[in-house]
């Protein structure tokens, strides 16, 4: 099964990936998520995919593209993480994550397209990594099939002084307006904070819901 992965009428080399994933970073640290949907073409195949996992308490990481190659990605770096972790008995970086994801990516390409999200010494950072180890930083990204979509609303409501609110509430509606027009991303979403202060924390579903009915 792929979490809407298909063949695309560009080539064998090439694929799309349908589905939604968000990092947009504020004052204090981060927001990250994604929505449910695994697509199989036109077939949705599953409505309750995890695509937004916990690879370590500073560090997240989201997941378009193919299902296997995604979960185990997100195994191997939460094992390095943890490892690095009691080895230097220090946490690791978001930049150290992302050139660790990219360096497992340049060795063997999965067809994905991955965020690394997360706080350290410099605040919050966002890296997108290409299913061959690209790794480009920005404020904030959105990755899969619905991109379009969120970016329309995150270039409108972006601020470098957002809260941690406006900032939850910036990521609900983006993924909530690539629901409303992709057809391979949607059936709800799965948000978290990280923050220095409090770490890897998710955000609740009562939370999410009364940003959206705003």
């Amino acid at each position: 099964m792929s979490e809407g992965l298909s063949m695309s009428d560009e080539g064998p080399g090439a694929f799309k990936t349908g589905t939604s994933t968000i990092g947009i970073t504020f004052k204090g640290g981060v927001v990250v998520g994604a929505d449910h949907r695994a697509t199989m073409g036109h077939f949705v195949a599953n409505k309750s995919v995890q695509k937004l996992f916990k690879i370590g308490d500073n560090l997240a990481l989201t997941t378009a593209g193919l299902v296997g190659h995604a979960q185990s990605l997100a195994r191997t770096l939460a094992a390095e993480v943890s490892l690095f972790e009691l080895k230097r008995d220090d946490k690791m970086t978001v930049k150290g994550a992302a050139t660790l994801t990219a360096n497992i990516l340049s060795g063997r390409p999965h067809w994905v397209q991955l965020l690394i999200v997360g706080v350290d010494d410099d605040g919050g950072s966002v890296y997108s990594i290409d299913s061959a180890g690209g790794s480009i930083p920005d404020s904030y990204c959105a990755t899969g099939s619905g991109s379009p979509y969120m970016y329309g609303v995150l270039e409108d409501g972006f601020s470098d002084s957002m809260s941690r609110d406006e900032a939850v509430a910036l990521a609900a509606r983006s993924l909530s307006a690539s629901a409303q027009r992709d057809a391979a991303s949607g059936n709800g979403m799965d948000l978290a904070v990280i923050t220095s202060k409090d770490g890897f924390v998710p955000v609740e579903q009562s939370e999410i819901n009364k940003v959206l009915k705003k």
